[in-house]
């Protein structure tokens, strides 16, 4: 089959090891992979393949190669369709809970976000849903015993939403699709708004009646002009309000729209029959003034709100859709004809050629070229990170300076990008404490809106019945609580995106909350606060040179695999070629090991050890000098190299500090915080790094549990923890603490528990991500504080008769765009 061959299905190229195909109208349809096979089958089996007669193009995208119809006969079901957007369950006891990545289509406040979740919540099998209002991004979760997830869909769809499989070139053309139709909308509004002021205001300024500059035949005239001009803003523009008020309805409870379409919908209805009767007031100057400023309003929040949303899915962008596959490998890549493939269509073990400016298609290793790598989207380390053969390159990454050809080694879900995606998804899908707290204030507070204004009516109606209406509709617009919803989720959205462009990765809804509130941070030392390897720090030279006796240990050390032997391998080659060519030369016979105390071999005649002091001395039978018993007291690894002889060397190693380990304990110092290390080590090792940062209280020898109960016994004194470990380890201390940050090794993140992971392993990353939660939860504070002046201090002014229901739409669109635009500011620099 040749490799230039396009799927039937979704147009990409067949790879030429692929054997999938269709019988489609009597022939057959070569596939590209199972999915797409899969779907094909579905499509024919169901009777459908009239989408294939009729279609007039392929598909943008090969998850678009669907017929909308399909979702009825839940092709949704089959594993191959869902392998690209349903995967198992973590961290939960049973085998059988899947988990999907949703988008919704239609929500168009919070409410709608209540009301998706509630509803789907009691479908029978779901265990969990969680829907981020500002990414329009479902998280799902349901026992595949009991349910199916075209039940859940079905579920959606039963309420008036529709929700589909995530991906970002979908969640774009939504995007696309709302403001297109917002423009339209606001588009109609404005141009009914401004023709009916056009026969509004001469009905203002004349004086009506028979001696008057206007006629009664006129001003009706003018009345009926106005109506028709707005029929199109009420059954248009103003729809969405209309509808999502009357699905509330249905379903027994009260959204943020019911308010908007009863004031609306009051104002409209009595301006008809005042036009019907030819007596009374008519609004419809002000119902469309309303509607054009409220679509106004939700424009520009929905623009805000995509701006957010952006920031978090830029990592869902990174990855391109082409490569360039090297079939021939390893020939020369001159002697190569390169394959532009999609990526999808990537294997562990293909070679990729990356030509500079081009982004890394997969995780893999560099087979060949030297370059550099910008990795800022990903770890949030603004250099360029030098490439050569053997090292690790990062999908997602850009390559910025020569070409480079990489050996595949993971695809798709398992990649970096993806799993730091799925952490992100995790985070944006969970529901901090804030946001449960002003969603259940936002709910009661509609119902208690709406029996305010509805005594209000019934005061002014004795009072001037003439106003009652116009009052009655300002009361209900003026202080729905939209932004009174909006003020958290849309301040913990843009910091989550501006903390991961910062190397700080948040994967849990109340990391943020909580990491603003902390006031100690407790290290783990080994692998955390040092590099986590061990590192040759001095060669002490007991008889002759050091060179020769460091030679000697390599040479005993060689074949090993054990850190202290790579430790001693990477300081001889640092000494200079002579060491690590002597050892290379020095015959070594009989070579054994003993396990946890050192090696011991022949070495031209002569019995050598090479390990612990106490495994040596075993040759000799002498004492350690001094000097090496206090260097052991301060913490240091000591090997010991001897014969029969005597003491030859001593080798001090160290697992090396991180260089920003200090500048970051000043910053945290000054930003009030206190510093603990707890580590498993003994206590001079974590004693002297303690010393060496400043950090007084450093513990060491504990064991996990003692890390546990002493984290404990400080929440207990009332203080609020950070633990920093590898992610692994510890686990119990982790979850113990308020926030479990983890650094961010590429395998361990995939499966990490953390609240928070540190991408790029810099520690730098500490003080910035704090001073990033204290900014957002001052600016959630902000947010919520305005949210509530703002209804307090409108309210009693729309009861007042002072504020007209156009003014009332822009005070409710101004303060929920003001909330958007105040938690924006998180993305700017300080």
């Amino acid at each position: 089959m040749a490799a230039a061959e396009a799927c039937y299905h979704c147009g990409l190229p067949i790879p030429s090891d692929a054997d999938y195909s269709v019988d489609i109208d009597g022939q057959r349809r070569d596939m590209c992979c199972a999915g797409c096979q899969a779907v094909a089958q579905a499509i024919v089996d169901n009777g459908l393949a009239d989408y294939y007669r009729h279609r007039d193009a392929m598909p943008e995208s090969p998850r678009e190669a669907l017929p909308q119809v399909l979702a009825e006969f839940g092709l949704f079901d089959h594993p191959d369709v869902q392998k690209n957007f349903v995967r198992r369950a973590e961290g939960v006891a049973g085998e059988h809970e899947q988990e999907a990545a949703l988008i919704l289509e239609g929500i168009t406040c919070a409410a709608c976000v209540w009301l998706n979740e509630s509803h789907v919540r009691r479908q029978p099998g779901v265990t969990a849903i969680d829907i981020n209002y500002t990414t329009r991004r479902a998280r799902v979760r349901w026992d595949e015993r009991v349910t199916k997830l075209s039940a859940i869909l079905e579920a959606v769809a039963a309420i008036g939403y529709r929700a589909h499989p995530y991906d970002i070139g979908r969640a774009e053309e939504l995007a696309q699709k709302e403001r297109k139709a917002a423009l339209w909308r606001l588009f109609v509004a404005g141009f009914g708004m401004m023709q009916v002021m056009m026969y509004a205001v001469p009905v203002y300024l004349a004086k009506v009646g028979t001696d008057g500059d206007m006629t009664p035949d006129i001003e009706q005239l003018m009345r009926w002009a106005s109506l028709i001009l707005t029929l199109p803003v009420i059954l248009y523009s103003a729809a969405p309000f209309f509808m999502s008020a009357w699905r509330d309805l249905k379903l027994r409870r009260v959204g943020m729209d019911v308010p908007v379409a009863l004031g609306v919908g009051a104002a409209f209805a009595a301006s008809v029959w005042a036009t019907l009767i030819a007596a009374g007031e008519v609004y419809f100057d002000s119902v469309t003034m309303f509607v054009f400023f409220l679509l106004t309003g939700r424009y520009l929040e929905m623009m805000a709100r995509q701006k957010a949303a952006r920031s978090v899915e830029t990592l869902a962008r990174a990855i391109p859709a082409f490569a360039t596959r090297l079939p021939g490998w390893p020939l020369s890549t001159a002697d190569i004809a390169g394959e532009r493939v999609a990526v999808a269509a990537l294997h562990a073990g293909d070679a990729v050629q990356i030509k500079p400016g081009e982004t890394v298609p997969a995780d893999g290793i560099v087979l060949d070229g030297e370059s550099a790598a910008d990795e800022s989207l990903l770890t949030g380390e603004s250099l360029p990170v030098p490439k050569r053969a053997g090292d690790a390159l990062i999908g997602g990454s850009v390559n910025t300076a020569s070409p480079l050809v990489m050996r595949v080694e993971r695809v798709g879900e398992a990649t970096r990008v993806a799993a730091i995606q799925r952490l992100m998804e995790r985070a944006a899908a969970e529901k901090p404490r804030l946001v449960e707290m002003a969603d259940r204030v936002a709910g009661r507070f509609i119902v208690a809106l709406l029996l305010l204004a509805v005594a209000t009516a019934l005061a002014w109606w004795w009072i001037d019945a003439s106003r009652a209406l116009w009052i009655f509709v300002a009361v209900l617009v003026v202080s729905c609580p939209c932004a009174l919803s909006l003020a958290t989720p849309a301040a913990l959205t843009v910091a989550t995106g501006a903390l991961a462009a910062r190397g700080v990765l948040v994967t849990r809804g109340h990391a943020i909350e909580a990491l603003a509130r902390v006031d100690r941070f407790i290290f783990d030392k080994t692998g955390t606060l040092t590099v986590g390897r061990m590192a040759l720090v001095e060669a002490i030279p007991m008889q002759g040179d050091a060179g020769h006796a460091l030679a000697l240990a390599v040479a005993l050390e060689r074949g090993s695999e054990h850190p202290i032997a790579k430790a001693l391998a990477a300081g001889a080659a640092a000494a200079g070629t002579a060491a690590a060519g002597t050892a290379a030369v020095i015959e070594v016979d009989g070579l054994r090991a003993t396990t946890g105390a050192g090696v011991e071999g022949m070495i031209a005649g002569d019995s050598w050890r090479l390990g612990n002091p106490e495994f040596v001395a075993g040759l000799h039978g002498r004492e350690v000098p001094a000097a090496v018993q206090a260097i052991v007291g301060a913490g240091d690894t000591v090997i010991a190299l001897g014969n029969a002889s005597g003491w030859q060397a001593f080798f001090r190693l160290s697992d090396g500090l991180r260089p920003e380990a200090s500048a970051m304990v000043a910053k945290l110092s000054a930003a009030g915080i206190r510093l603990s290390i707890f580590s498993g080590d003994a206590p001079a090792a974590a004693a002297r790094i303690g010393a060496l940062l400043g950090i007084a209280d450093a513990r060491g020898g504990l064991s996990p549990e003692d890390k546990h109960a002493a984290l404990k016994a400080l929440q207990d004194g009332g203080e609020t923890v950070a633990m920093v470990g590898d992610g692994v380890n510890d686990a119990p201390v982790l979850a113990q603490a308020q926030v479990s940050i983890a650094m961010g090794g590429g395998a361990d993140l995939a499966r990490a528990n953390a609240d928070i992971v540190l991408l790029g392993n810099d520690l730098q990353a500490l003080p910035h991500g704090l001073a990033l939660a204290r900014r957002s939860l001052r600016i959630v504070k902000q947010n919520l504080v305005w949210a509530f002046a703002y209804n307090f201090l409108a309210i009693p002014l729309a009861m007042a008769g002072w504020v007209t229901p156009w003014m009332a739409g822009i005070g409710m669109s101004a303060s929920s765009l003001l909330v958007v635009l105040n938690a924006l500011r998180l993305q700017r620099e300080q």
